[in-house]
């Protein structure tokens, strides 16, 4: 081996630094713009933002966002778009209320019957994606309002008239399965850690925090495990492949539009999800439940790391993404700021974040 080889090699098996690595990473940005945030919090806002109930108050919306952006983050990283998914939240909601009110069926059969809906909702809109070669984009805003229609018109024909569906409260009251979607988890332990005096209480002594609100939960586990499947099962290599070059992948053998169909209807379940914990919280739907919701979790996707042109993305990156929508829109009452602000912080995330995205790209990919 004479020198030059010798060089060869060591530049190949050359270690990569550390602050390279972490420049890689898709959830760079969103896991800044939350230390950002904070400290823009932490000098404006009135200090009760950082206790232990302001931190849920901002996090329940979160949580919410959370679960629709994970879901859009994961079809962002396949390579498309689900512009339906806030529409799918009242559709699915609809059809949720409908068996638990008007049909009287148990939690046990409603819950897998609204999810085995809202997936074949999705399936509908991956494979006119897929068959028809038309963008998602275009199919999906599509969907948008023939669902947004849809609700408004199921709510009339269950309702006789109304545009509200009421009583859902009443009807799952007392089921084995409420508690898992609507409520506070751990009300035992927070009542505890209150006699010990380790979380604030009323003047009763009743905890001011009662428990985790079961939506943060959700949130965590589905983080987890889409993390999970992205980074360490062949599902994950499947889907940034893809997303990444959809011809590449076929010829390697991933079965693309299987993947892409498999994606639009998790995303279909992520809103099913939604449209269960809301609505039982709520006792109630109505048609405009989940509006512009498909907007905030693209973005929250965006601002964590997903590439509009698909291939690239974390699911922790739009975790991160859509705490930063929670702090925000919570944090904003504990200011003097006027609210509707938030609107123009909206605009401004989502072009920066772009703008960092492709500057990332542009150093992965070595692009100028």
């Amino acid at each position: 081996m004479n020198a030059s080889d010798g060089a060869l090699e060591d530049e190949r098996v050359k270690a990569e630094s550390f602050l390279s690595r972490l420049m890689r990473r898709p959830e760079l940005g969103a896991i800044a713009g939350v230390i950002l945030v904070v400290i823009f919090f932490a000098i404006t806002a009135d200090g009760s933002m950082f206790t232990l109930s302001g931190f849920m108050n901002f996090m329940s919306p979160a949580s919410q966002l959370g679960i629709l952006a994970i879901g859009a983050a994961m079809l962002m990283i396949g390579g498309e778009f689900d512009l339906s998914i806030g529409s799918m939240v009242a559709f699915a909601g609809l059809f949720f209320a409908i068996c638990a009110v008007n049909w009287g069926l148990p939690l046990v059969v409603t819950i897998p019957l609204t999810f085995v809906f809202a997936a074949c909702v999705g399936a509908v809109n991956g494979t006119i994606v897929i068959r028809s070669g038309l963008p998602s984009f275009i199919v999906t805003l599509a969907f948008l309002f023939i669902l947004r229609g849809l609700s408004l018109v199921g709510l009339k024909w269950a309702t006789g008239g109304s545009t509200q569906l009421r009583g859902v409260r009443e009807a799952t009251e007392g089921d084995i399965l409420t508690p898992f979607f609507s409520g506070d988890a751990f009300p035992g332990l927070f009542a505890r850690l209150a006699e010990m005096g380790l979380v604030e209480t009323f003047g009763n002594g009743a905890p001011k925090v009662p428990g985790i609100p079961v939506e943060i939960l959700w949130f965590v586990v589905i983080a987890a495990l889409a993390t999970y499947v992205l980074l360490r099962t062949p599902a994950g290599n499947w889907i940034f492949a893809a997303g990444g070059d959809t011809n590449a992948a076929s010829n390697s053998g991933v079965p693309v539009a299987r993947v892409k169909v498999s994606l639009f209807m998790l995303t279909a379940a992520c809103a099913a999800l939604v449209a269960i914990i809301t609505v039982i919280d709520a006792g109630s739907t109505d048609a405009r439940r989940g509006f512009q919701k498909e907007f905030e979790a693209i973005i929250a996707a965006v601002i964590g790391g997903c590439l509009l042109t698909g291939g690239y993305g974390s699911a922790i990156g739009a975790f991160f993404g859509a705490i930063i929508f929670g702090m925000v829109v919570i944090g904003l009452t504990y200011t003097n700021f006027d609210q509707d602000w938030f609107q123009v912080f909206l605009g401004a995330m989502l072009l920066i974040a772009v703008l960092f995205n492709n500057a990332i790209r542009k150093r992965v990919t070595g692009e100028r």
